[in-house]
């Protein structure tokens, strides 16, 4: 029998599997189905959300066969298989739901969407299925050059030393985050990457990405919501392939329930990131058992990431929480932080008036009509600009930040300095005129090139 290892691609999801199942009676049934699990060696689980006519038929008759493609290769295998058990909670009832949720949170379909059960199967046989392709033609279709295995590892080694070496170096979280996510474009080839560091309200916020353009910096992600919401929930590493065939086959599902008047979905999530991206991967940061961010990355290959990828990433995951930690604490001040007199600071335009509004209600600051930044970050900007306005006062430190009871920074672990890595972001985003530079390490300047108006109201 052809090991099932051997053929661990077939179960990542991008190529929806068949099962056929049949009633005692010999009535056959035929359907698409979600996920097909591989357990083991020797046992497959599939996923029961409501194919209650295969439930059926396999209580009746305990076989099945199920066809699987290879995602690149699109060679075809038959398992035959036989109805073992069911399992309704413990960790694979655990991994095959959160991997559901993470799709039905996308589509509003969740607690619509979800898993009854994951149903055991031993496989009798596995089968590759042949013929049905033309033989190779070697003018279109060339040798491709093999590179050997050690040679591949003595690579990924390498990668792994630079990045790591880059975790080392950085004295500054914002350098450390953007040292990362270029190390991992340069060294992996992962070209679109984002870094989300938790706040007090049970959000996720993105603090740091790589290849999205300038946008993107300050959107949330609630705890529990999504791929990367799931995988802060779960502290554990999540990726799923063929993101798009997955939103399309449940988008027909929620159209069909809607149109019956047996569901009433919840708005769509949309994916953060690429809109046409077709596999996502996303680490829990962990420093013992404290999340302290998540490590997120897509791409528009569907086998952009596979098992090896994500162990792998998952040994760098542990390093860049470490520097995480090891950055966002202390208030020690020193030499200025590194790259920072390289930047330089940027030329502001001509001078105009940006009116900053605060909005004491829910703390939240528009700039000239348009949102900026809300809650901790729109504090402390409101009270570096009423200080420069009333003394002209351009120079502060983190410490004094986190002495200010009126800011509702957390006693432990307030992670200020991502903060002010957002605020920083977003200034430069939405008003460039008014920015926040580090000038050593514990302190930073406020630089105004602009005449700026302050203005107070209890709700918009």
């Amino acid at each position: 029998m052809i090991p099932l290892r051997s053929i661990a691609s077939c179960f990542e999801g991008v190529i929806p599997a068949m099962v056929a199942t049949c009633s005692l009676e010999g009535e056959p049934n035929i359907t698409e189905i979600s996920q097909v699990h591989l357990v083991d060696e020797r046992h497959v689980a599939l996923s029961h959300q409501f194919f209650n006519k295969t439930q059926r038929n396999v209580r009746e008759n305990p076989h099945a066969t199920i066809q699987v493609f290879a995602p690149v290769t699109y060679e075809l295998y038959q398992l035959q298989l036989r109805f073992d058990h069911s399992e309704s909670e413990g960790p694979l009832f655990e991994e095959m739901s959160a991997r559901l949720q993470v799709i039905a949170s996308h589509t509003g379909m969740l607690g619509v969407f979800k898993l009854r059960c994951a149903d055991v199967y031993e496989v009798l046989s596995v089968e590759q299925l042949t013929g049905f392709f033309l033989p190779a033609d070697p003018r279109l279709d060339p040798p491709q050059a093999t590179t050997g295995v050690l040679d591949a590892m003595a690579r990924e080694l390498r990668s792994l030393r630079a990045i790591s070496d880059r975790v080392n170096q950085a004295r500054c979280l914002e350098v450390l985050l953007e040292n990362v996510l270029q190390a991992l474009d340069d060294q992996l080839g992962f070209h679109h990457a984002m870094v989300l560091l938790p706040d007090d309200r049970g959000h996720l916020v993105t603090t740091a990405s790589h290849g999205y353009g300038s946008g993107g910096v300050g959107a949330e992600v609630p705890l529990g919501e999504g791929l990367i919401g799931t995988v802060a929930a779960r502290q554990r590493p999540m990726r799923v392939a063929g993101v798009g065939a997955e939103l399309r086959y449940w988008r027909t599902i929620r159209a069909e329930l809607q149109h019956a008047g047996k569901a009433q979905p919840a708005p769509e999530i949309p994916l953060p990131g690429l809109p046409d991206a077709q596999a996502q991967l996303a680490l829990p940061l962990l420093v013992g058992e404290r999340l302290v961010g998540v490590l997120a990355l897509e791409s528009r290959e569907a086998m952009a990431f596979d098992a090896w990828t994500e162990t792998f990433l998952n040994i760098l995951a542990n390093q860049i929480a470490l520097g995480i930690d090891r950055a966002s604490s202390g208030d020690e001040e020193g030499e200025p932080a590194p790259g920072q007199a390289e930047r330089g600071r940027t030329t502001a335009p001509a001078p105009r008036t940006r009116v900053f509004q605060l909005f004491r209600n829910d703390d939240c600051i528009f700039v000239d009509g348009e949102y900026l930044i809300r809650n901790i970050p729109a504090k402390i900007l409101w009270k570096l600009l009423r200080s420069h306005a009333q003394s002209g006062r351009t120079e502060f430190s983190n410490r004094e930040l986190r002495l200010d009871d009126s800011l509702g920074l957390p006693e432990l672990r307030d992670n200020l300095e991502s903060r002010l890595i957002l605020l920083r972001k977003r200034l430069e985003e939405k008003c460039p005129e008014v920015q926040i530079r580090p000038v050593r390490r514990g302190r930073f300047e406020l630089q105004v090139g602009c005449t700026v108006q302050l203005r107070e109201s209890d709700s918009a």
